[in-house]
């Protein structure tokens, strides 16, 4: 492949893959972590690791900048073999693929292969048994590192045979510089409200931050919060803040209608709101029994979305909870004029 091809292929990337960090000292959060796992590369001491975590924290990443520092690029392919949810990972393929990679040495190469099992919770329990024995025997020859989102979808004898580590969500102040430079490699025009707009949508991912940066610098010539928001589909602060007006102050009907119209104009889905109604709920002074209710009609409200129930109906019944809570907080000022 030509110079000029592989540059075009580089920009093409999207940007989650372009900025990925290639090595561990690109990454930007986890220090204590990171600083182990040097520790456990300069030692020739590298356990076998389990990654856990909410996605876009790093794990892979981590992963990944690991195997780049243990192996040169023309020992990567043969040394590392990394298996992602979209790979069939049921008994066959622990029995088959990776016992035949844990179970043979190179000839020329010193040291420990690596296998990297992304996604590990999506693994069968039979899987997960048949792995647990091929952990043990090989261990001389291979380590595991297993990523996954859940820990309790792992079973408890493979978590034991492994040393753990939690990738928590990020900090805006690890994800900052970071967007701060993909922004200036981008040549991106964005405005403080777009990135706080990013952080807010994100709530740590981030993965999810330079996914919706990249669709709203293409979608729109500056990205601010008008645009991020309108990018995703999610509902303004401003938009909210009219609900809850809505909510609080007018007749049923015309609540319903008003709601029922900046769903359609703005292309909202009601578990937005509902995401959004909850967290603007815990800045409004309210008595809190009546909270307490309001906010559990809006789990059941919510859970019943899941469960496929048309969203007219939901929004009738959001409506008339914070109906009822206006009637319970009226009928409280008036026990108290008494």
């Amino acid at each position: 492949m030509s110079q000029t091809s592989k540059k075009d292929q580089k920009v093409n990337l999207p940007w989650v893959e372009k900025y990925r960090p290639s090595t561990l000292e690109d990454l930007i959060s986890h220090e204590d972590i990171i600083r182990t796992i040097n520790h456990f590369i300069k030692e020739d001491q590298l356990p076998h690791l389990l990654f856990y975590g909410p996605p876009g924290t790093g794990k892979t990443s981590t992963i990944l900048a690991c195997a780049k520092q243990l192996y040169s690029p023309n020992q990567f392919s043969s040394m590392v073999l990394e298996l992602n949810a979209s790979d069939d990972r049921g008994i066959g393929i622990v029995r088959g693929q990776i016992l035949n990679f844990a179970s043979t040495r190179t000839i020329f190469k010193s040291g420990f292969k690596l296998i990297i099992l992304d996604e590990a919770d999506a693994m069968t329990n039979d899987a997960q048994n048949a792995l647990r024995r091929i952990i043990e025997k090989f261990t001389d020859n291979v380590r595991f590192c297993l990523i996954c989102n859940y820990l309790s979808k792992i079973i408890p004898a493979l978590q034991s045979r492994c040393t753990r580590f939690r990738f928590g969500p990020l900090a805006t102040e690890q994800i900052l510089p970071r967007l701060d430079y993909v922004v200036e490699q981008e040549n991106v025009k964005i405005t403080d409200d777009g990135k706080k707009a990013l952080v807010d949508l994100a709530q740590g991912d981030m993965r999810k931050v330079l996914n919706i940066l990249q669709s709203a610098a293409t979608a729109f010539s500056e990205v601010n919060e008008v645009t991020v928001y309108t990018c995703v589909g999610h509902p303004l602060k401003s938009d909210i803040m009219d609900i809850v007006r809505w909510l609080l102050n007018l007749d049923f009907s015309t609540t319903y209608k008003n709601i029922q119209n900046l769903k359609v104009v703005k292309g909202i889905a009601l578990q937005d709101i509902l995401s959004e109604v909850h967290l603007f709920l815990h800045r409004v002074e309210l008595p809190s029994e009546v909270l307490t209710e309001l906010l559990i009609k809006l789990a059941d409200i919510e859970y019943r979305l899941t469960s496929g129930t048309p969203e007219n109906l939901q929004l009738s019944a959001l409506v008339g909870a914070f109906h009822l809570a206006r009637t319970r907080i009226e009928l409280t000022e008036d026990i108290a004029t008494y």
